[in-house]
């Protein structure tokens, strides 16, 4: 499923195959034990999303909360999306230097590491991804 029409976390959950559910459950617990203070989970977009409340941002381009973070299962993969380092040049290099560094095999766009089966993603490295700002960094960041 490209998108999915779920209106809550686990009615998206309910609609995946077991080994991608599970994978995409693995994913999100790391998410949330690292996920900064201030952010909700929502579904958006057709994904897990972790987003910065516009009373907290204040107004956006588009009018949406600021995604921090998104967890989708695509057709052909699963992809951890990680806004907090795509905003941040230096933070997303280091990112794919550790990512290299792990041995495991780097399918990155500007934002999503895309991943076929856990073992493919270094749970840890997403982790202290998630954890490297706070919100208040992160809304700078985009207001900057």
């Amino acid at each position: 499923m490209a998108s999915s029409a779920a209106a809550t976390v686990e009615e998206y959950l309910a609609e995946m195959p077991e080994d991608r559910r599970a994978a995409i459950e693995a994913v999100r617990a790391t998410v949330l034990q690292h996920l900064p203070d201030g952010l909700d989970e929502v579904m958006r977009w057709g994904m897990i999303t972790y987003e910065v409340p516009i009373a907290t941002s204040g107004p956006t381009y588009n009018g949406q909360p600021l995604s921090y973070a998104a967890i989708a299962n695509q057709k052909r993969h699963m992809a951890v999306y990680l806004s907090g380092i795509y905003g941040d040049p230096e933070r997303a290099e280091q990112f794919r230097q550790d990512y290299l560094a792990t041995g495991k095999r780097l399918d990155m766009g500007k934002s999503c590491v895309r991943f076929t089966t856990l073992d493919q993603l270094p749970l840890e490295l997403v982790g202290e991804a998630i954890g490297a700002m706070t919100v208040e960094e992160f809304v700078a960041q985009h207001h900057h």
